[in-house]
């Protein structure tokens, strides 16, 4: 047995619920009035945000009273589930790295890693195409198009 559809309702609405909270809490630091006949900045996301929170508590209300065998069938299996974990926390690993280090270097270790793991290629390989592709992306945002993208320490410390 995996995860019932209930669960996976109420997970997703406590997802959207915090994404909301989130917004509205960003928002309120912006102002979320009106100054000078115009709205301030934080005016429109603010009421997105409690549309967001206000949808995931219908959400949750709703998938804890449906009472339904629909909503207590399996909505994935776990083996199923872990395929799709086995791409999600790599991803948000990928996400933390590069506000620590940047998006070249992060980028690397994300192409680096995915390759290692499928077993199919040599270390010789996985290097060439991880810090290649990322110079080559490297020379055409930051040197061709002037595009700054996110950068590191590694990047400070090379002079960019």
């Amino acid at each position: 047995m995996g995860i019932s559809r209930r669960t996976a309702e109420l997970a997703v609405a406590i997802g959207i619920f915090i994404i909301g909270i989130a917004i509205i809490g960003d928002s309120i630091h912006l102002g979320i009035g009106w100054s000078n006949n115009s709205p301030e900045p934080g005016y429109f996301p603010v009421r997105v945000g409690g549309i967001l929170a206000l949808a995931s508590i219908g959400i949750a209300i709703q998938a804890l009273l449906d009472k339904s065998p629909a909503s207590l069938q399996e909505f994935v299996s776990w083996q199923r589930f872990r395929l799709v974990l086995a791409v999600f926390v790599p991803t948000v690993a990928y996400v933390v790295v590069m506000m620590l280090a940047g998006i070249y270097v992060s980028s690397a270790l994300f192409i680096a890693a995915f390759m290692a793991v499928s077993r199919k290629f040599n270390w010789f390989v996985i290097l060439t195409i991880s810090v290649g592709s990322m110079l080559v992306v490297f020379w055409l945002f930051e040197i061709e198009f002037l595009v700054p993208l996110p950068k590191g320490p590694l990047e400070t410390w090379l002079g960019y």
